[in-house]
């Protein structure tokens, strides 16, 4: 079977270092905001350009506290993608915030930045860009709208670890980047794990106080906050894996560029990297209308396969009741009926990419 992703060949290659630092984290038994959070932390920051770093237990916990930290609450309305997983929405909603979806490229799947301006109203406080399967927003017209509005930015890279717009690396270009380090994640543990970065020092402050139920110092509460604390273990994990991040990423864009080189259907719409874009690869997602049936003979050919997503957010009963005050979202849904991911790790062979390839070309 060829997995969508295979955790296991990765761990064994890492083995030794992982289970070391692991094994190290047990001895010294300090488990709650250890030295492996403290060291990540100043490591992602320092990867990523920036002052602040701050691990968290998730990446939906992640979101959730960047927009805390940044004002947003009840009555605000945020600004998002409705082709994306729902976390990105959900937070809002569980501030009680109003999710305002925008449709997105028809290319890139990213939220497109010539809609987001006609979504303004003098309630919105936040645009959440989603780097979605890891290829970077067009950010610098989401900017613009922002700054002309005075509009907070919060980058979700939870599938972007690394993705590249213009020369500047995604997580650096919004008031706050949010990232998830989900075990299938281009940078991952092996368990939920979370972090935000920041260039500002208030609310890094504060996001460090809403994570540990709204203290800085012990047994004094200045927030109403969570208990929402990276894990030392899977911190320790994480560091092993962030120093090969880059070669990892490039793993993957080998495997995109195969895919690309031996998928030759002219029915099926292969995805591209955006001009002055660096693109990861999370995923590496196809367009067609035959999805049911190619997925069946990939299935009877032992090669998985996932749909990401299959229901857009304004078609969630979650979301039923939520206001929309400019229009409907045709390329949300038409991408959502059409979008199958194939396999996709930095381990995957060009034996294996050419097995998948010929189950896709030789479909009926």
């Amino acid at each position: 079977m060829i997995p969508m992703v295979d955790l296991r060949r990765q761990y064994l290659q890492l083995k030794q270092e992982i289970d070391a630092a692991v094994l190290d984290v047990l001895d010294k038994t300090q488990f709650i905001l250890g030295p492996n959070v403290s060291e990540l932390e100043a490591e992602v920051a320092r990867y990523h350009g920036m002052p602040h770093a701050i691990g968290v237990a998730n990446g939906t916990d992640a979101l959730l506290l960047a927009l805390r930290a940044l004002g947003i609450g009840a009555g605000d309305e945020v600004i998002t993608t409705p082709f994306t997983f729902i976390a990105t929405a959900e937070v809002a909603g569980l501030l009680g915030a109003v999710p305002v979806f925008v449709d997105v490229d028809p290319k890139t799947f990213n939220i497109d930045p010539a809609l987001i301006e006609k979504a303004v109203t003098k309630r919105t406080k936040a645009i959440i860009p989603v780097h979605l399967f890891g290829q970077p927003c067009d950010m610098d017209p989401i900017l613009a709208v922002a700054k002309k509005h005075g509009l907070k930015v919060i980058e979700d890279c939870a599938q972007a670890f690394g993705a590249r717009y213009k020369g500047r690396i995604a997580g650096t270009l919004g008031d706050a980047a949010c990232f998830s380090f989900f075990p299938s994640k281009n940078l991952a543990c092996y368990g939920d794990g979370g972090m935000v970065i920041t260039g500002d020092a208030k609310t890094d402050a504060t996001l460090r106080m809403l994570r540990n139920h709204g203290s800085s110092v012990r047994y004094y509460h200045n927030l109403l906050g969570y208990n929402s604390r990276l894990d030392e273990l899977q911190a320790a994990i994480v560091r092993v894996k962030l120093k090969r991040i880059d070669a990892f990423n490039e793993g993957r864009r080998r495997a995109a560029e195969l895919y690309r080189k031996h998928i030759r259907r002219d029915d099926i719409t292969l995805p591209s990297e955006a001009e002055g874009c660096h693109h990861v690869w999370h995923q590496f997602t196809i367009l067609t209308n035959r999805r049911d049936q190619l997925q069946e003979e990939l299935l009877r050919s032992n090669i998985a396969s996932a749909v990401y997503y299959p229901v857009p957010l304004h078609r969630q009963e979650v979301f039923r009741d939520s206001p929309s005050r400019h229009g409907a979202f045709p390329v949300s849904d038409h991408i959502a009926a059409r979008v199958l991911s194939l396999p996709m790790f930095p381990e995957i062979t060009e034996e294996e990419i050419l097995t998948i390839s010929g189950v896709i070309n030789g479909s009926a």
